[in-house]
């Protein structure tokens, strides 16, 4: 529906906002998106992604900031570059829904340096949760930094194949959002899906085909990885590519054992 939720972040430098583009005030448009609640388009000469920024003042990954001037002050917005988030190009590539919105409990496997974290961090808001596990220790430092000043962000440094290993700082959640690309990728997600996800719960996975099957085709291996989700109660409910930001990635929302 609409414009598939912003045009902009085509080129290189329009994903992050153009130099120059964005100098905030009166004059700067941040519109709400049309389906996702939580997640706003900065209009412009190139529209940008972007969300509220949960701690004024600070960047997260060097990304810009927008400064609008509200009634009550000032509202400052991050710009979201999908060249560097799966989920933030997945929105662009019109996906419908990513069931993360304000108050949501989110388990994020494959959390890396937390550049995604954060902007989940953004749309959930101070009443919401980010549990966000990263395996290697050298991601999980700059996850901890970005953690220390996002206090809905829990940075858990453990294998997300050994979801026992964290179950005592969990929660159950509303949704898990996967980047781990691992071959086992389904499995990692729907352990972690039996252990916390609320029943009626929803997964988003990132998969990318070649650390799956390199041999096969990747619309082959998107299908086949559906294929594992549904054998383990997760019921497929839309795919996108992610195209032009992305080579060979789709995006796969699901809901568990509907």
């Amino acid at each position: 529906g609409g414009d598939r939720g912003g045009r902009g972040g085509r080129g290189g430098r329009g994903g992050a906002g153009g130099r120059g583009g964005f100098r905030g005030g009166k004059k700067a448009i941040v519109e709400p998106h049309q389906r996702l609640e939580g997640v706003f388009i900065a209009r412009g000469k190139e529209d940008a992604l972007v969300t509220k920024n949960l701690v004024p003042g600070e960047s997260v990954y060097g990304e810009k900031r927008v400064s609008i001037d509200e009634e009550n002050g000032k509202i400052e917005y991050r710009i979201w570059n999908p060249f560097r988030s799966k989920l933030g190009a997945a929105i662009l590539g019109g996906v419908e829904d990513i069931h993360i919105t304000p108050g949501s409990k989110v388990l994020y496997l494959g959390a890396a340096s937390g550049t995604t974290v954060s902007h989940v961090s953004d749309i959930v808001g101070p009443e919401g949760r980010v549990y966000a596990v990263e395996f290697s220790h050298r991601s999980g430092r700059d996850l901890l930094g970005v953690a220390q000043k996002r206090p809905n962000i829990v940075p858990i440094i453990e294998d997300a194949r050994h979801p026992h290993k964290y179950r005592m700082v969990m929660s159950m959640v509303d949704t898990i959002f996967a980047d781990v690309a691992q071959p086992d990728q389904a499995r990692i997600v729907t352990l972690n899906a039996q252990h916390f996800l609320k029943v009626g719960g929803h997964v988003v996975i990132s998969i990318k085909a070649n650390c799956i099957d390199s041999t096969a085709p990747a619309e082959a291996v998107f299908a086949q990885e559906v294929k594992k989700l549904q054998l383990d109660k997760v019921k497929p409910l839309e795919q996108v590519t992610l195209e032009p930001y992305e080579r060979d990635h789709a995006v796969v929302v699901g809901i568990f054992r509907n």
